[in-house]
């Protein structure tokens, strides 16, 4: 039967319980990890967010009655013990904080029951994500996801202090906020004192901090809940958070200087990661060239290479072909793997056509110097030669080949590239390679809108001598815009923003968007500015993907409390749920599913 504390007071977490306090009496509370009955002795394992402390229960110190109530303890209870804390005298737990001491128990109270977890409290399970996404609140009892939240903290408390002593000042946007939808889907919110209207969850609070600029306050950050109703992956949830900031009267250099000092500091002081400034810097068409990706992970070889003068005029439709039609042919060269069977080689090819490719070409350089290719007898020797030296090709390696549009050769290769990668074991562990992508395209054509639309948002400026184009060749704009990659992931993303009535009011042209549509969307931050408007700029980062790749996590999952599944539901909760007709009557909705 359950206890009351009675005003009992714990003295100590588990792992505060140390070599100093030995002799002394300690009062410590927490969760039963693990019970060992040895006859005349119980050991306990106890369990709380710092660790584990062990107990011991000796019938002549803590009475019958209490060695009686020891006895009953299963995992999962939640138990007080009050008791001395005592040196090990065999069995030291090196492994532990606390292994060359224990606690003699002297009192117990048994403050909850438990019934038997539906999967084991401990690091490194196996249990399907299902259940433990249904039963979250036992999962966060593990000892990997309590440290990963614990660390999510860490990095938020460092980032608050950092910014701070920097001069910014930390300031909340709304969260119903105006719909402009120009980017993802937004998160609606019926009003109710406003029928048939609604508000939207941020995005990002891209708007406000702008406006917060023309307020004066110079300097801006939040840690800030954003919303995005989109298709979800490892790295997405549809509610996420972003360190996000903006600072006025600056330019690009000054803004990655401030962050690249921030993100010295967080991966210091968080998990002792030196990161060497300054972050090397790579421009947008570079990073595609040479990765197929504009988040590429430099951290292993294996670069694509450019071969299409080398094949033009080929006697092979499909890389003559390509390049009469305005594309490309690449390659890579995976090092050592001419040996490759040709099931595997197949699977390659399948996994090409998955990620949009048509098809994959390859050459295998045997070891005598002979070639092995799906595509030799369209070529002639000295062509084969000149491309195998193209790809700087040796005997033993395979040479895989992607031709059509720029955009399709680039996703086929840098996704094969980072597959191929993992696969043959060529990441290195515990490195972390910083990079900075630079002078994007400030436009990217959507075939399903048929129309250009802003690669990051409308208020991104272009560079000065590229404005003459943005009406004329929107596709020759580079934006003065920046992206910070950790190990091929985007860590964070800003631009260098308009300030400038003309530019802005063509760059909503070029998006599209008549005078009319603009000042129903933007027309408050277009008022503020023609009351004055600075200079600015600034980033933001993803914080859940931050963390995850400080503590090498495959989700972002594992690093949010209560995170979403693929469907953007919560298993444990069930949200979303329908609500009850009086609700949706007060709203003036009528719901309608579509088929």
């Amino acid at each position: 039967m359950a206890e009351s504390l009675n005003g009992l007071k714990r003295s100590h977490r588990c792992t505060e319980v140390s070599n100093e306090l030995i002799d002394k009496k300690v009062t410590v509370m927490g969760w039963v990890q693990k019970r060992r009955n040895l006859g005349g002795l119980i050991f306990v394992d106890l369990r709380d967010r710092s660790g584990l402390l062990q107990i011991v229960f000796d019938e002549p110190v803590i009475g019958k009655e209490g060695f009686d109530k020891a006895y009953t303890l299963r995992n999962e209870f939640v138990i007080a013990v009050e008791g001395t804390v005592k040196k090990r005298e065999a069995a030291v737990n090196e492994s532990l904080k606390t292994g060359d001491i224990e606690v003699i128990a002297s009192s117990l109270r048994i403050l909850s029951e438990a019934e038997t977890p539906p999967f084991p409290i401990e690091e490194g399970i196996t249990t399907k994500d299902e259940l433990r996404l249904k039963h979250r609140y036992l999962d966060l009892r593990r000892p990997d996801l309590r440290d990963n939240l614990i660390l999510r903290s860490r990095v938020c408390n460092i980032v608050r202090n950092f910014l701070i002593d920097e001069g910014f000042i930390e300031i909340e946007t709304p969260i119903l906020q105006k719909s402009t939808p120009e980017g993802a889907r937004d998160y609606l919110v019926p009003s109710r004192v406003h029928p048939g209207e609604f508000y939207a969850l941020p995005q990002s609070p891209q708007l406000f901090k702008q406006l917060l600029m023309c307020s004066g306050f110079d300097r801006y950050f939040q840690i800030a809940k954003c919303f995005r109703d989109e298709d979800l992956r490892a790295d997405r949830q549809p509610e996420f958070t972003q360190i996000d900031m903006e600072l006025s009267f600056v330019d690009m250099d000054d803004v990655i200087d401030v962050n690249e000092r921030l993100l010295k500091r967080v991966f210091k002081e968080a998990i002792g990661v030196d990161v060497s400034l300054p972050i090397r810097r790579m421009s947008w068409q570079e990073a595609m060239d040479r990765f197929g990706t504009d988040k590429p992970d430099v951290r292993f070889g294996m670069e694509l290479k450019d071969v299409s003068e080398v094949v033009r005029g080929c006697e092979f439709g499909v890389f003559s072909g390509a390049i009469e039609n305005g594309g490309s042919v690449r390659g890579i060269n995976v090092k050592g793997q001419g040996s490759m069977s040709r099931k595997k080689i197949d699977k390659l090819v399948e996994y090409a056509k998955g990620v949009g490719a048509k098809g994959l070409a390859y050459l295998c350089v045997n070891d005598d110097g002979s070639y092995k290719s799906s595509f030799a007898k369209f070529m002639t020797e000295d062509e084969l030669s000149n491309l195998v030296n193209a790809l700087e090709g040796e005997p033993g390696d395979l040479l895989l080949f992607a031709a059509d549009k720029d955009k399709i050769v680039w996703e086929v290769l840098g996704s094969l590239r980072c597959n191929l990668a993992a696969e043959l074991d060529l990441i290195p562990k515990d490195e972390f390679a910083f990079l900075w992508i630079t002078d994007f395209p400030l436009f990217e054509y959507s075939e399903d809108q048929e129309r250009y639309v802003a690669m990051h948002h409308p208020f991104t400026m272009p560079y000065e001598e590229d404005i003459e184009y943005l009406i004329s060749d929107p596709a020759k704009v580079r934006a003065i815009a920046y992206d910070i990659v950790l190990n091929g992931c985007e860590l964070g993303g800003g631009s260098i923003r308009i300030h400038r009535e003309d530019v802005q009011k063509k760059m909503f042209e070029a998006l599209g968007l008549s005078e009319e549509v603009a000042n129903e969307r933007f027309g408050f931050l277009l008022d503020a500015f023609s009351y004055g408007v600075p200079p600015h700029a600034g980033l933001a980062y993803g914080l859940d993907r931050m963390v995850m790749l400080m503590c090498g996590a495959d989700s972002i999952r594992d690093v949010i409390a209560f995170p979403k599944v693929k469907d953007a539901s919560c298993l444990m909760t069930e949200a979303p749920t329908a609500v009850d007709d009086a609700q949706l009557e007060e709203l003036g909705l009528k719901i309608e599913i579509a088929e």
